[in-house]
């Protein structure tokens, strides 16, 4: 079996410079990748800003034989996200990867939850990754050749305590993988999402006795598998800890249909409800038109 590789592939890795993804980083520069290390340098709540991370980083890679760059603009921001991907540019010509894995946390309990800590997480989330991931898209579609991984969370796919802010935001990027795994289909650009839970700055107060057994790098070859050439897989999402990976999917089941020309009640919904919610027959649509066609034959039936 041939070893993945990353050489002659470019990746822009965001949030590097610790954590998770300071680990994809050195992995993927050790197989080859030219990386872009881009990294704010700021607390966990996103104040403050710094070099040091992001350069660690990138020594280590170069102390290592490996090639990499440094970049400090935040992700929140259009200019930032243009900036970031500049860099792999200027530097290296284009761009293969993307892993969208900045982040930041402001927990608090929904009604204690201000405003300004709302667009903060969004921003640097959600909007971070439409910010870096449209630029960096661009090159992908001129190339026809494009791996982009987006760092989701249980907190958005199943919902967490104190959390409103970061799983909005977390939840809000499977949207936006589910739209550019359909529209990069066509120019091999594979978009997946993984949902991990790992030991990190971010997270460690929060794992309890839990954390020793999460180590990030558990989490780092499920990403470099995402990100390579040998990944045909597009549209999925992946939860990884401590060593266990499953996929993890948005199915639709097989439903209840009122007869032909009726306008169920709300009491016939109430009546049909076990067989609206039963799971014994359900799909995994990969795009509306996988649900439109549903409905469709479903209308056909009735």
């Amino acid at each position: 079996m041939s070893e993945i590789s990353f050489e002659g592939r470019v990746a822009v890795i965001t949030g590097a410079g610790g954590g998770l993804g300071k680990t994809y980083a050195l992995q993927m520069a050790s197989r080859g990748a030219s990386v872009v290390i881009n990294d704010l340098g700021g607390a966990a709540d996103g104040t403050g800003g710094g070099q040091n991370m992001a350069d660690q980083t990138v020594e280590e890679i170069s102390a290592a034989g490996g090639k990499a760059v440094a970049n400090y603009d935040s992700v929140a921001t259009p200019e930032g996200g243009k900036a970031i991907v500049q860099t792999a540019l200027d530097n290296f010509g284009k761009v293969d990867i993307l892993v969208n894995n900045a982040g930041i946390l402001r927990d608090k309990s929904f009604l204690k939850l201000e405003p300004a800590n709302l667009e903060a997480v969004l921003d640097v989330h959600l909007s971070g990754a439409f910010f870096v991931t449209q630029p960096a898209f661009a090159s992908m579609k001129e190339n026809s050749y494009g791996r982009i991984v987006m760092a989701s969370s249980g907190a958005g796919i199943f919902g967490n305590f104190g959390q409103a802010n970061y799983g909005a935001a977390k939840m809000g990027l499977v949207g936006l993988m589910n739209v550019l795994a359909v529209e990069g289909a066509k120019y091999d650009i594979k978009v997946n999402t993984i949902a991990p839970i790992a030991k990190t700055r971010l997270t460690e107060a929060l794992l309890g006795g839990l954390a020793d057994a999460l180590d990030p790098n558990f989490v780092t070859p499920l990403v470099s598998y995402l990100c390579s050439e040998k990944c045909e897989l597009t549209h999925e999402i992946f939860d990884v800890g401590g060593g266990r990976y499953a996929r993890v999917f948005l199915g639709m089941c097989g439903g209840w249909t009122a007869p032909k020309g009726s306008v169920p009640s709300p009491d016939d919904i109430f009546d049909n409800i076990d067989r609206i919610r039963d799971q014994a027959d359900y799909t995994v649509p990969t795009s509306i038109a996988d649900e439109t066609k549903a409905v469709a034959e479903a209308l056909k039936g009735a």
